[in-house]
């Protein structure tokens, strides 16, 4: 077996290990976007985000103060990651399938002092939508907003150089840094610290309101290192990055991981299978990111075979657990032999376990990999809190660098999340095996329990899945007056296929248990999402309940 070395802990902040990147590998190409030709070696993008370092700093921005950004990976979203850092300013990333009370919640909460937008997305005007939530930009200053309903924002700057009533344009912010010396800036970064928190990630909220997870420079930098390294990245590689920045999965395991370690970053602004594929081929990137639902969309595209994707090495799935077959596509029929299946959630900076080059192709199928370097993982009984033996399973709990500071302005929330000890209660379900390699079997939350047994929806997906006409399957626990609860199915066929309810039960009759079949089946088109390509399943679960559940 390859014996695979992880770094030690880095103590540095953000602006410092961009600027020691970029005086090593000064004239290397940093950024590529397929889409529009744009190309920035490490100098030329030190020296935008220097720019609007100094930008953010004529408009008053202090250490500290909370910065929301709204919009897709645009080049001026991933500009504003690194020059927020510069100044230590905290980068609040906004999802951008929010509406006008999820962004409205989120500012308030996050006490956020400066918004940066895109015009729409998806035929939906966040203009529109701020304008509704703070008229009062109709006749202000930019820079002198005064809002009723958002009290603490007082500049909101538009991503394009479109003007637009109480507003900067990005041409503004450009064109303002030149009141800020370089001296200045440089004493701006140096005082900030590696501790100091950096970066505030919300929640997607499928339960309660959704909370601000606080990450430090050290959190998200040395994760983004071991990620790295998981890879075995180097300078070399290209990384392809079709996943979402307001997600640590883009703006930590790939901009940030990429410029630790000197590598390309090819974004794409948004997700499209083909559009990843003509940038795999065209840019001849090394390392391809995605959840597995945008796996799937690119492997199942009509034109996947005209694509040259023999520069392909490695990457990450992640986000949500990978279907077996597919994983075995991604190796086979792609041909990235050393793809990595990571595990994790944002308040862990986000990866906790991850496999590694070495690893058989058994383990990488199976198993989402074994702890980080610098971290601890424990199995224990959610009912005593006892740590339960290997193979027996348990709820996952994780300590170390990775462990955010906390729910912003939530002090009972964190310590829910956190125990006294420093350990971070995930909520998901997992084993350990004697070489600590870990897979996860569900969620607290997802467990159905019928009739008294325990059922666990993973262990039925992932029999389904052998059903040769099944595409996709998610399975919910809905409601049932004699047993408690019923295990619903929610199916995607293959094209051409046909494939009826009671096929489906008939299918799992003396292979699976008779309590783990499921009692409904519905056969859909699509599944609701959210914008970083997670599967609702609390969606799924409050269709089952309007629509099938019979009470």
């Amino acid at each position: 077996m390859e014996v695979w070395t992880m770094a030690e802990l880095v103590h540095k902040t953000i602006g410092d290990l961009f600027d020691e990147t970029v005086a090593r590998y000064p004239d290397k190409e940093a950024v590529v976007y397929v889409e529009t030709g744009l190309r920035y070696s490490y100098k030329e993008f030190q020296q935008i985000c220097n720019q609007v370092s100094k930008g953010l700093m004529n408009l008053g921005i202090k250490k500290g103060d909370h910065i929301a950004v709204w919009a897709t990976n645009k080049p001026e979203w991933l500009i504003t990651q690194y020059a927020s850092a510069k100044i230590g300013a905290v980068l609040v990333t906004v999802n951008t399938s929010y509406q006008l009370k999820e962004l409205e919640y989120l500012l308030r909460q996050s006490e956020s002092t400066t918004l940066l937008l895109m015009d729409n997305f998806k035929g939906v005007s966040y203009l529109d939508m701020l304008q509704e939530l703070c008229p009062e930009l109709a006749n202000c200053v930019p820079g002198e907003l005064t809002s009723t309903r958002l009290p603490k924002l007082k500049n909101v700057i538009y991503m394009g150089s479109e003007s637009h009533p109480g507003m900067f344009t990005w041409d503004d912010l450009l064109n303002n840094s030149s009141t800020i010396t370089d001296e200045e800036l440089l004493a701006r970064q140096n005082s900030t610290n590696y501790e100091d928190v950096i970066n505030m990630q919300y929640t997607s909220g499928t339960t309660g309101f959704p909370k601000g997870v606080m990450l430090t420079h050290s959190n998200i930098i040395n994760n983004a290192i071991n990620v790295a390294e998981c890879q075995k990245l180097t300078a070399e590689d290209r990384i392809c990055i079709p996943v979402p920045f307001f997600h640590c999965f883009g703006c930590v395991m790939g901009t940030l991981a990429t410029v630790a370690t000197g590598a390309t970053m090819v974004p794409l602004v948004m997700f499209d299978p083909l559009l990843v594929l003509k940038a795999v081929e065209q840019e001849k990137c090394t390392a391809l990111y995605g959840v597995p639902t945008m796996f799937i969309a690119e492997l199942n595209h009509p034109d996947f075979e005209k694509y040259d994707l023999s520069s392909l090495r490695t990457g990450i799935m992640a986000g949500s657990p990978c279907p077996t077959e597919i994983m075995k596509r991604v190796v086979h029929d792609m041909g990235a032999k050393e793809i990595t299946i990571a595990y994790g959630q944002t308040e862990a900076s986000p990866v906790i376990t991850q496999t590694r080059p070495y690893d058989s192709i058994e383990r990488r199928v199976s198993t989402v990999g074994s702890a980080l370097d610098n971290v601890e993982v424990k199995i224990i009984d959610p009912t005593t809190g006892e740590h339960v033996p290997n193979g027996v399973q348990g709820e996952l709990c994780t300590r170390g660098y990775l462990v955010m500071k906390g729910y912003y302005n939530m002090k009972d929330q964190t310590k829910d999340a956190i125990d006294s000890q420093g350990w971070l209660h995930t909520g998901d379900l997992a084993t350990m095996d004697d070489d600590g390699y870990v897979v996860i079997t569900g969620r607290l939350k997802d467990m159905i329990i019928r009739g008294g047994e325990n059922i666990y929806p993973r262990e039925i997906e992932e029999f389904l899945y052998s059903h040769p006409k099944i595409f996709d399957v998610q399975i919910v626990g809905v409601p049932d007056e004699k047993f408690g609860e019923q295990v619903a199915a929610f199916i995607k066929i293959k094209p051409g296929e046909s494939l009826n309810s009671q096929e489906v039960k008939d299918y799992c009759t003396g292979k699976i248990s008779k309590y783990k079949i499921p009692y409904y089946v519905e056969i859909v088109d699509e599944y609701p999402m959210t914008a970083s390509g997670k599967i609702q399943k609390y969606k799924l679960r409050e269709h089952a309940v309007n629509t099938l559940v019979r009470i």
